[in-house]
């Protein structure tokens, strides 16, 4: 992988701070490298995950019964829920760097 296709593959994974599901669909569908198509579709799947994790916490408001569980088990899932998600957006700056000093 040249220097050029590292950089849009680590801006794949950089672009959780800007637009994290559109850059890497446009890179994954105009870059002809494999490899580079590889990262974008990687990348949108991590940038995706957050996306799932607010719509759980969503629908446990209409499976719990009283006011009780539903405080207490969003409480729980939003905590559970930010600690994947901030596990998650370590990950992508981690990779974004990685391919960048790799060589």
């Amino acid at each position: 992988m040249d220097s050029t296709e590292k950089v849009l593959a680590s801006c794949c994974y950089f672009s959780i701070f800007v637009s994290p599901l559109l850059f890497p669909i446009i890179v994954y569908f105009v870059v002809p490298h494999e490899e580079v198509k590889f990262h974008a579709k990687k990348a949108f799947i991590s940038h995706l995950l957050p996306f799932f994790c607010i719509f759980f916490v969503f629908l446990l408001g209409f499976v719990m019964n009283t006011p009780e569980q539903i405080g207490v088990m969003v409480l729980i899932a939003l905590l559970l829920f930010g600690l994947v998600n901030l596990v998650i957006f370590i990950w992508n700056i981690v990779k974004g760097v990685q391919l960048l000093v790799n060589e």
